[in-house]
């Protein structure tokens, strides 16, 4: 493990007070000052197709890229990189498949986009509880690495210190989606995005300057200092344990490329946009930022095993989480200037903002929908204050349980927790948008098949998985219950997902079959192309 001198603590411990501070006064300048809804879910939809673009790129930049598939490149090598280009292939399945429908059909939150067709309190109910039992288990991963980032940075091993950090960072997280609403998370996560790319081109070019601007310079170098040889640049590393290393790693890729596309806080970036050009605009722009940083990713962490070799990647962490940082103080040198220790600290406060603009807009997501879906269908609809109360309240209610469970799961293995989050999106978002934006018979009962059963197959599957329990490295070393053959439940739950909502959807046409398709045949133009534009006045005489 690479030691931090203590001119890089100083400076990086003051650039994550200036963070802190200036990320708060943008809340605060940015947010909501009065009653109105749509500026506090939406912002008015006034974000820029650049600004929007770099918020959706912030989104998908989360811990789990930066932290985990960073790890696993360094670590593993080609698997890695996979995982690392499948998560740009989910944005493009996100740009072409599903952004301009989700534009055209919500307002709000993903209940909103799915009533649209089938309306009722059942179905926006399910709706925010899939999108809390999505969104927490992410949450409490990425609030958990604040204290490990923080350890690896300042140097600090105390339990309580790692609890106050996971603490300060928890009532950040709030207080963005309290006071920021959409506008002040969107600027965070800008921010963010530049910041990790500016830095990241700063590492990757120091990098390659190590190997004299020769990319197979490096990867040869990582293969050597990689223990596995020329298999680290070859598929199954990562999987070579199990008894189906193909279908595990098949399995993986299908819950990042569906589960990230469908995310409910990536998609409510969807909302934001003013017309459908502006979205495809915003994608665009998001697309080049993530392609950019999956690059720059995969040279720092490669990088990483070349210059530091495995055993000091795996000394700092088994799983390999602080990759990206250690390769970016390898290649800063063993004598770092005041320059160089500045450069570290933008790269470390990058990561620190990372965490925390990632974990503020799941915690913006979850409360939406909990203040929105469940009073959307009371019969006396709250008033615009009354809600917007109760979405700051429920940020709150989110978040302090979130606070405690990343207190208490800090120091296990948090990695199942990050897939039951990709594979609920992948196995019950995913159908359920597919469905109904596109199955012209599909109805309620189909559904409320889709999501009930999607999130019940992945905690099901879960819990046999060897992430859970089996290995030295599961989040419960000691229990030995790992029936499932893959490390993650996709290749199992996404089917399940599309099969509970086609069977339901099979027995119930008969009766609502003839409903659906007139009810999607009336929605059909707006799905498809948005709103109609008004008719041009015709020439006067």
């Amino acid at each position: 493990m690479i030691g931090l001198g203590d001119g890089t603590q100083s400076w990086s411990l003051v650039a994550f007070f200036s963070v802190v501070a200036v990320t708060l006064l943008l809340c605060v300048l940015t947010g909501p000052t009065g009653d109105d809804l749509d500026d506090f879910y939406t912002g008015y939809r006034t974000l820029s197709p650049l600004r929007n673009g770099l918020a959706v790129a912030g989104d998908y930049i989360s811990a789990a890229t930066v932290l985990t598939v960073g790890g696993i490149i360094a670590l593993c090598g080609y698997d890695g990189i996979m995982l690392a280009l499948s998560t740009l292939l989910s944005l493009v399945l996100l740009m072409f498949v599903l952004a301009e429908p989700l534009h055209n059909t919500g307002r709000f939150t993903m209940g909103d986009a799915l009533t649209r067709r089938q309306p009722g309190r059942a179905v926006r109910v399910t709706a925010c509880a899939v999108t809390l039992a999505a969104l927490v288990p992410m949450m409490v991963v990425q609030l958990a690495g604040v204290g490990q980032l923080l350890a690896f940075v300042l140097g600090f091993s105390d339990s309580a210190m790692k609890n106050g950090c996971v603490i300060g960072a928890g009532a950040l997280m709030i207080s963005y989606a309290a006071l920021g609403g959409m506008r002040g998370t969107a600027l965070i996560q800008i921010l963010k995005t530049v910041v990790l790319l500016s830095s990241g081109l700063v590492v990757a070019g120091l990098v390659l300057h190590t190997f004299h601007w020769s990319p197979r310079a490096l990867f040869d170098a990582a293969a050597g200092r990689s223990g596995a040889g020329p298999a680290y640049l070859t598929w199954g590393l990562q999987y070579a344990g199990g008894p189906h290393p193909a279908l595990d790693m098949a399995s993986t890729q299908v819950a990042i490329v569906l589960g990230g596309a469908c995310l409910p806080h990536v998609t409510m970036r969807m909302y934001t946009a003013g017309t459908p050009r502006q979205v495809r605009r915003a994608m665009s722009w998001a697309v080049s930022s993530v392609a950019l940083f999956v690059l720059l990713l995969i040279l720092v962490c490669t990088g990483a095993t070349a210059l530091v070799g495995r055993a000091g990647v795996a000394g700092a962490d088994p799983h390999g989480s602080t990759a990206y940082l250690l390769g970016a103080r390898a290649a800063f040198g063993s004598g770092m200037s005041r320059a160089g220790s500045l450069l570290f600290a933008g790269v470390t406060t990058a990561v620190f903002l990372t965490l925390l603009a990632s974990v503020a807009s799941m915690t913006l997501a979850c409360a939406s929908s909990l203040a929105h879906d469940l009073t959307a269908s009371r019969r006396t609809p709250l008033t615009p204050a009354r809600e917007l109360a109760l979405a700051r309240g429920c940020a709150l209610a989110v978040g302090v349980p979130v606070i405690l469970l990343a207190v208490l799961a800090q120091h296990r293995n948090l990695q199942p927790l990050a897939t039951v989050s990709f594979c609920l999106g992948a196995s019950a978002i995913a159908p359920a948008l597919l469905y109904s934006l596109f199955w012209r018979r599909f109805t309620r009962a189909g559904l409320l098949a889709t999501l009930i059963g999607g999130t019940v197959s992945v905690l099901v599957l879960m819990t046999g998985t060897s992430l859970v329990s089996g290995t030295p490295l599961s989040a419960f070393p000691d229990a030995h219950v790992n029936w499932f053959p893959f490390t993650t439940t996709a290749l199992a739950s996404v089917p399940a997902g599309f099969l509970c909502g086609w069977l339901a959807t099979l027995l119930t046409a008969r009766r609502d079959g003839d409903r659906e398709h007139g009810r999607y045949e009336a929605l059909e133009h707006l799905l498809l192309a948005g709103p109609a534009k008004p008719a041009s006045p015709g020439p006067t005489s």
